[in-house]
């Protein structure tokens, strides 16, 4: 099993990202300041990477090298663009089913949701490039090496992802406890893309809006809520349960 691989130092980060090196995030010491920050900082933002910006503790715990406050993780896959993933799948004799996770941010439910995925058959998983969880080891232990098996996307918005969902032919069904319908309600035969929320807030209601269809799964406890890597497994299942028909 391959292991993450961590960047430590300012200028190591600017010239890995030059270089190209598939960089899944980068951690930056919250307040620090100079010329060379700035320019790092500048990169970042024009490349569109994933920041976060924590205490120096948090740098203290990640790497024990001299970090000069900043630290980048190097994603031990490489990922697929949208347009490429998509068309893929199109041109093959599998009906099409993707998986949209809207900016969940736990990576051991990251990684859960890559095992069943995989085990479902989902065509490609589809991620924000900000505010998700990493691609890590933690990931890659979680989701049982299934990682390596199922194409990963990253994209700027979601909403985007969704209208070229759409634009493709593919249907796209949110899955939200504020839907009139029930997961068994929704037809989930033809080609369609499957959108989870973050843990806490769920899916972003500019993504609720413009989704083909919603559905939610029965609750009969007094526990309003599923975790969302359990709630993704019953509506991947469901998915399987019609197509198998």
């Amino acid at each position: 099993m391959e292991k993450e691989t961590t960047i430590f130092g300012i200028r190591a980060i600017i010239e890995a990202v030059k270089s190209g090196e598939n960089i899944d995030k980068v951690f930056l010491q919250k307040g620090l300041r100079g010329d060379l920050f700035t320019e790092l900082e500048d990169l970042l933002r024009k490349e569109r990477l994933n920041v976060s910006y924590v205490p120096v503790e948090k740098l203290n715990r990640l790497s024990k090298q001299n970090h000069q406050g900043a630290i980048a993780q190097i994603a031990p896959i490489s990922f697929y663009t949208l347009e490429n993933l998509v068309e893929t799948v199109l041109e093959s004799d599998k009906t099409p089913l993707f998986l949209l996770l809207d900016q969940l941010s736990d990576v051991r439910n990251f990684g859960a949701i890559i095992r069943t995925a995989e085990c479902t058959g989902v065509s490609g998983i589809i991620i924000q490039k900000k505010g998700g969880a990493p691609v890590n080891g933690d990931t890659i232990k979680t989701s049982a090496g299934a990682i390596f098996k199922i194409p990963i996307c990253k994209v700027d918005h979601i909403k985007d992802a969704v209208f070229y969902m759409q634009a493709s032919g593919i249907k796209v069904i949110a899955a939200t406890e504020k839907a009139e319908h029930t997961i068994y309600d929704v037809s989930f035969k033809e080609p369609c893309a499957i959108v989870m929320g973050s843990e806490g807030k769920g899916i972003n209601p500019s993504v609720l809006k413009v989704a083909d269809d919603q559905a939610k799964l029965p609750i009969l406890g007094e526990i309003e809520s599923l975790n969302v890597s359990v709630a993704c497994g019953a509506f991947l299942y469901e998915a399987v349960r019609q197509r198998m028909k």
